[in-house]
């Protein structure tokens, strides 16, 4: 996947169960603005997630897979969720929104993320593990 770099994870401390374990991080502009374009869904495959933030909605334009979204406050709460969002789409923005994990397909539903649970996201960076919680990156 070209530029995916994983640098963390993302763990649902309510259900206790990962989202993400190869977490690649877009906290710049042209890393959000790339997002997953030039990416396959072989090579996004479970256990894949990009970290979009900040951010308060996202689009599937000339994507090729269907993608699922969680919306995340500043505290780690998944305040919206968007399952299984097509290619050629634009996901709803939320403003109570501070970032957005981008995840393979049927990862919410497998996982039983919901509205509400507590996401805790650690990214590593320069050989050196931080605990960010959501957004101090």
């Amino acid at each position: 996947m070209p530029g995916f770099i994983p640098q963390g994870q993302a763990f649902n401390q309510t259900r206790q169960v990962y989202l993400a374990t190869e977490l690649a991080l877009a906290d710049t502009h042209w890393s959000r603005l790339r997002g997953l374009l030039g990416s396959s869904d072989r090579e996004f495959r479970n256990g894949r997630g990009l970290w979009i933030t900040p951010c308060r909605g996202v689009h599937t334009l000339a994507m090729s897979f269907p993608i699922d979204v969680v919306y995340l406050d500043r505290a780690g709460m998944v305040v919206h969720l968007e399952q299984n969002l097509s290619p050629w789409r634009f996901a709803p923005v939320r403003l109570q929104a501070a970032s957005v994990i981008e995840l393979p397909c049927r990862t919410v539903a497998s996982t039983g993320t919901a509205v509400g649970d507590k996401i805790e996201i650690k990214v590593t960076r320069d050989l050196a593990t931080s605990d960010i919680g959501v957004l101090s990156a």
